[in-house]
């Protein structure tokens, strides 16, 4: 028996959830499958809409002075 663990995510899934059922419904003509769904407590477009109208990141946006330049060197 196959176990798939799956957790479903608001839009921009890497898999679209038809495709996902497709490929599973495949695998059970090979073999028993069990499917673990969990769904995303948190959905991500959600989120980034928050983010955005919380004003948080807003100073990213002003004109200005660059936090880093060429002469910091490479990231860590």
């Amino acid at each position: 028996m196959t176990i798939i663990h799956a957790q479903l995510f608001d839009k921009g899934a890497l898999l679209p959830r038809s495709e996902f059922e497709q490929l599973v419904e495949l695998a059970r003509k090979s073999e028993d499958v069990e499917v673990h769904l969990q769904e995303d407590d948190t959905p991500t477009q959600s989120i980034m809409r928050l983010a955005e109208q919380g004003g948080a990141f807003d100073f990213w946006r002003e004109e200005g002075e660059d936090i880093y330049s060429a002469e910091d060197g490479e990231p860590i």
